[in-house]
């Protein structure tokens, strides 16, 4: 009898995923956080975006909390120290928001700084703080989208390592980028699946 409560209470158990996503504007925050929403939508989840903030200029900090559940969600913002999960595509932006980051929490993060101030810090320095963490993945997201055919496919590079941490099935996040790029073609939907494969590789790899 107890075990088969104990199956019961399992079966309860809620999902909820607080992620933040970084970056610089033009880098693809919103491409990330379309496809996740759309797989969320998928698996039934209730999902809560703040607002962006940067995108109107180019080469700006970008910042966006993102927020799913199996339950309602009351708040767009994720408090200090609550994210699950940090999403980040400039490793100084990273940086910027671990106090954000649960003590348990994920950071994946590019370590290719986009060098868009004068006084940027040094890029070695920030590493070392970055690798600092216990749970993290960290990777040259650009090098990786070059392998499997576009640069310009970094972003979802990006998506592929953080997959593993987001809470949902990863033939639905396939899903939700078939969705999102379909409309530009199945050439381009098949580069970005082989360039969230290739950043899911890496993840698993480092878990």
């Amino acid at each position: 009898m107890y075990t088969d409560i104990n199956k019961k209470e399992k079966s309860k158990q809620k999902m909820k995923t607080d992620i933040i996503l970084s970056g610089v504007g033009g880098q693809g925050i919103l491409s990330i956080a379309a496809v996740i929403g759309e797989a969320a939508l998928k698996d039934g989840l209730y999902m809560k975006q703040a607002e962006v903030h940067g995108m109107s200029q180019r080469g700006g900090d970008v910042q966006s909390n993102l927020r799913l559940s199996d339950q309602p969600i009351a708040s767009d913002l994720i408090p200090q120290g609550q994210a699950d999960l940090i999403i980040s595509l400039e490793p100084m932006e990273s940086l910027r928001y671990l106090p954000y980051l649960k003590k348990e929490g994920w950071l994946v993060t590019n370590s290719q700084p986009f060098i868009n101030i004068p006084n940027y810090p040094d890029i070695e320095k920030v590493n070392v703080e970055l690798g600092k963490l216990p749970n993290r993945v960290i990777l040259d997201v650009e090098a990786i989208a070059k392998e499997v055919g576009s640069v310009r496919a970094a972003n979802i590079v990006m998506l592929g390592a953080a997959a593993p941490f987001i809470g949902i099935d990863y033939n639905k996040i396939e899903d939700g980028i078939r969705h999102i790029f379909g409309r530009k073609g199945e050439e381009i939907v098949e580069m970005n699946l082989k360039a969230l494969k290739a950043g899911y590789d890496v993840a698993q790899s480092r878990k």
